[in-house]
């Protein structure tokens, strides 16, 4: 029990950082460059953990990375640097919540995990709260944005179950540079394509590159992968819905949002569906189940007492011998 918390706690890191790159990209990134900010992104960061761990692929990893650099960085970054641009932090952050639902689907029909109620509970609560939180954001205002976002959510998901499928034998740094790699370089022609030279930044936008390069890409992907080989994808999957509370809470913190009724509501729910979704409360519902079930089994008091009132009393066949 101790382990699972541990890889909890290290899996979390992931959304705590990743809930922070939509005010900062917002912020202090070029706006019109979503191409080009996605190669910042992961190449800075593919780089920096093939100098950790220096490796090549072997065999079919050739082109799994390729999947799963195109799935879970080249597109995935592309398209949320433009939901960051085109939505409010609370309201991009919020819609990834779905991803735990779409993970346990996606982890029953490709790497051949049991839905189980708990964690399914859990999901469901956080679709409830994104829900709430979605209640007074004008989503009809930015349905480009909205859209981007959703097909982010799906593509990542996927990418992760096929990251958990192929994990055997494989090293989480090595495979996770090269997918940073692989997606980075895939965008590069499209970036020069569609936007040309690369943007001029100033001291303040290469200190944001920086921050989104290493803390929430390169230390970010490593926990989440980490999380994935050792985790149900349900589990990973519902710590994932921390990136919309702290998308939130940065928010508002920082950049000066504030938060409705309804979205104070959505988040309450949100925490909830982590809390009860995670392997000590699925234990704790099954301890439960256990001593109702040996209650129920147990019989009542009267007869048992009677029982060994019977017992102490010597029979007329015992007194004769």
């Amino acid at each position: 029990m101790e382990t699972t918390w541990r890889w909890v706690l290290v899996t979390a890191i992931a959304p705590i950082a990743w809930g922070s790159t939509y005010w900062v990209t917002r912020e202090f990134l070029p706006p019109d460059a979503p191409l080009w900010g996605a190669v910042f992104r992961a190449l800075p960061a593919g780089l920096l953990l093939l100098a950790v761990r220096p490796s090549l692929p072997r065999g079919a990893w050739w082109w799994r990375v390729a999947v799963l650099g195109t799935l879970n960085v080249g597109v995935f970054f592309a398209l949320i640097y433009l939901v960051a641009q085109l939505l409010p932090t609370s309201l991009a952050s919020t819609i990834m919540a779905t991803s735990p639902a779409a993970m346990m689907l996606l982890a029953w029909l490709f790497a051949g995990e049991r839905l189980r109620l708990v964690p399914l509970v859990g999901a469901g609560l956080g679709i409830v709260g994104v829900a709430l939180m979605l209640a007074g954001e004008g989503v009809a205002s930015a349905p480009v944005g909205i859209a981007a976002s959703v097909l982010a959510m799906a593509l990542s998901s996927l990418g992760y179950i096929l990251a958990k499928r192929w994990r055997e034998g494989t090293d989480v740094l090595s495979v996770t540079s090269w997918q940073l790699l692989a997606g980075g370089l895939l965008l590069v022609p499209a970036a020069l394509v569609a936007e040309g030279a690369p943007p001029a930044m100033d001291v303040h936008g290469v200190l944001a590159f920086a921050y989104v390069s290493v803390i929430a890409t390169a230390v970010a992907f490593v926990a989440w992968f980490a999380g994935l080989a050792r985790l149900p994808a349900g589990t990973v999957g519902l710590v994932g819905l921390l990136n919309p509370v702290a998308g939130v809470l940065l928010g508002v913190l920082v950049a000066g949002e504030r938060l409705g009724s309804w979205q104070i509501a959505g988040l309450a729910i949100v925490l909830v569906g982590i809390v009860s979704g995670q392997p000590a409360a699925h234990r704790s519902l099954a301890r439960v189940r256990r001593r109702l079930r040996r209650r129920s089994l147990r019989p009542a008091a009267g007869p048992r007492l009677a029982r060994a009132h019977r017992t102490e009393v010597p029979s007329p066949l015992a007194a004769d011998c």
